[in-house]
């Protein structure tokens, strides 16, 4: 099968755990769907909804620490605003890759000269495009080496961490998460105890699997 395979690097990361808003702050090990959806918007310079694009990713990072920074806190009911300085601890991905699957040749396009700067996690986690290639991908019935991606809780356990994440987020203000599901997060050196009978695509230049997300409705 035709796809399209974007190589997207960066220096740092950091993908917020969701309902954590002050303290210390760890990193998910591989970007939630939603900001895989928030790369493309990026990229194509409009919203993009889970709804309407399928996609398959895998993510890896070289290595982790913990950075000591300064956050602004703004007092939103106080007039004049009134802000004060705070210090907080969070975990941050060094050295890190992301290839991104997809089938639109137009989304494709997009990476090419993207429309808005490419963050992974974070406005000052700057992401560059190293290549988009249109490759082949195999299609297979069974997964076995799934790594560097998340994937919905299913029949199958896995001894792999477990977050509830949305898919996207709506386009308005406040926004709102969509489909909120767990899913289990798999590091890029997770090593799969059993073998998952669903369909997927294997590409045979990097001998990645890869999981579907397919989310458009019927």
């Amino acid at each position: 099968m035709k796809a399209y395979r974007i190589h997207i690097t960066s220096w740092t990361a950091s993908f917020r755990y969701p309902n954590l808003i002050s303290g210390y702050q760890p990193s998910l090990v591989v970007p939630p769907l939603s900001t895989i959806y928030g790369i493309i918007a990026s990229a194509k310079g409009n919203y993009v909804s889970p709804y309407d694009i399928s996609l398959g990713y895998v993510f890896k990072f070289g290595s982790q620490a913990i950075d000591i920074e300064t956050i602004y806190q703004v007092n939103i009911k106080s007039s004049p605003l009134n802000t004060k300085q705070n210090v907080i601890r969070r975990q941050v991905l060094f050295d890190n890759n992301l290839w991104l699957y997809i089938h639109d040749h137009r989304v494709a396009d997009a990476f090419l000269n993207p429309r808005f700067q490419l963050l992974l996690g974070r406005s000052n986690d700057l992401a560059s495009v190293i290549s988009v290639e249109e490759i082949e991908l195999e299609q297979i019935d069974e997964l076995t080496r799934l790594k560097g991606t998340i994937i919905p809780m299913g029949v199958i356990p896995l001894s792999a961490p477990i977050q509830a994440l949305p898919i996207g987020f709506t386009n308005e203000i406040p926004r709102r998460g969509i489909g909120t599901r767990p899913f289990f997060l798999l590091e890029y050196d997770y090593k799969q105890p059993e073998a998952i009978h669903e369909s997927g695509y294997f590409d045979l230049e990097l001998s990645y699997e890869i999981y579907w997300h397919d989310y458009r409705e019927t």
